[in-house]
């Protein structure tokens, strides 16, 4: 086989990013922190562990100490958020926020991931944080809506992978399947943590048939990838990008794929792929460098996410913009990362359908037709009026 073409339409400016309908399958809730929410919520926590009081000052640490390049230092600095989400109103209040800020962005479907085993230290029950966190993201989307702009938000439990506790986790994904929780995932440090570790985790869950991602093949290679999909059922991949390990590119296009990258996008196992946060791990060297638009051109179900926003001083619309600078990408490929995200998301089939024909589709062809000018009254028009048509 050989590369496809290359990307299909021009270049994009921020604003039009920014007003596209866009899907969000990969943010962790502990990484998205308003900063100065966290400085607001330290201080009536009496948390005194924080590098700086000054929101400003705060954002930009949190960045600069992701951008160290390590997987282990990345996840240092969630210390800090973690710490001031330990009572029922700081997660309500962070995720109310994390639904309106995604709305801002143009976000209309998000799932959002955390681990209740994180909030206990409280006093909280870990169904005390799951129904708090839920509660927060209805009030954030009811807040969205009152703003002019729609917003769906569904939840992801995480196990940490280096604990002992998927088990529970995934029962009570099970158990709030119904109530605003969509899947299970783990998380955590990759490398001596192998996700079959948890494989009494994902036997519960395929047994009850529900939705699995895998942080995967990001800081470990094929054999992480190959364990998530084959021994532990994972249908999505958090990152994945390492599935290039797997395919060959010669001198003259002609591209050949191994058995579990043909596996990978024969069975559409999507990439949640998060470009910024790689670079900061190290997965990636530069955003030129990045093997997202090699997998765009081999059609893997890969879709665009922003794993941290805080963390990584990023956005739906910096990620999307990062990726038209560098590579060319247009309003035809923005579309065609945002159905492939919709398609993988951990919803019903219809209302996957509902929200890809009756929003992401109309927001796009609105772009291109009636510019930006008329954009924004008629895009939350459509959008409103698809999500009355879509269960909540």
């Amino acid at each position: 086989m050989h590369l496809s073409d290359k990307p299909s339409s021009g270049t994009l400016d921020r604003e039009q990013i920014r007003q596209a309908p866009k899907v969000l399958l990969h943010d962790h809730l502990d990484g998205g922190l308003r900063p100065a929410t966290i400085v607001e919520l330290a201080r009536d926590a009496g948390y005194q562990g924080l590098p700086t009081s000054d929101p400003a000052r705060l954002g930009a640490w949190f960045r600069d100490a992701a951008d160290s390049g390590s997987l282990e230092r990345y996840l240092e600095t969630f210390a800090h958020t973690c710490a001031v989400m330990q009572t029922r109103e700081a997660l309500h209040r962070v995720a109310a926020e994390a639904a309106e800020d995604l709305a801002a962005d143009g976000v209309v479907y998000a799932e959002i991931r955390y681990a209740p085993e994180q909030h206990l230290e409280g006093g909280l029950g870990l169904e005390q944080v799951i129904e708090a966190v839920n509660d927060g993201f209805r009030e954030g989307e009811r807040r969205a809506a009152a703003a002019g702009r729609t917003i769906r938000v569904g939840t992801l439990l995480t196990a940490m992978r280096h604990a002992d506790r998927s088990r529970e986790i995934a029962e009570l994904a099970v158990a709030y399947r119904d109530s605003g929780v969509v899947g299970f995932d783990i998380a955590g440090a990759e490398a001596g943590n192998p996700p079959g570790r948890h494989a009494d985790a994902f036997d519960h869950l395929r047994a009850a048939g529900s939705h699995v991602t895998i942080h995967a093949g990001e800081a470990v290679g094929l054999p992480s990838i190959q364990e998530a999909v084959q021994r532990c059922g994972a249908h999505r991949l958090g990152h994945g990008v390492r599935i290039t390990e797997d395919i060959t590119v010669a001198a003259d296009g002609s591209v050949t794929l191994g058995r579990l990258a043909s596996y990978i996008r024969d069975q559409r196992i999507a990439l949640e792929v998060c470009p910024t946060s790689n670079l900061q791990t190290g997965a990636a060297a530069s955003y030129a460098e990045h093997p997202i638009d090699l997998l765009r051109r081999l059609k893997f179900r890969v879709c665009v996410n922003t794993d941290n926003r805080l963390v990584s001083g990023t956005t739906m619309t910096q990620e999307f913009g990062h990726l038209a600078d560098t590579f060319g990408y247009g309003l035809d490929d923005m579309e065609w990362f945002t159905v492939n995200a919709m398609k993988s998301a951990f919803l019903p089939f219809d209302e996957r359908l509902a929200l890809i024909h009756q929003v992401i589709r109309p927001g796009y062809a609105q772009l291109r037709t009636q510019g930006l000018s008329r954009l924004p009254a008629a895009w939350a028009a459509t959008g409103t009026a698809a999500t009355a048509a879509v269960p909540a």
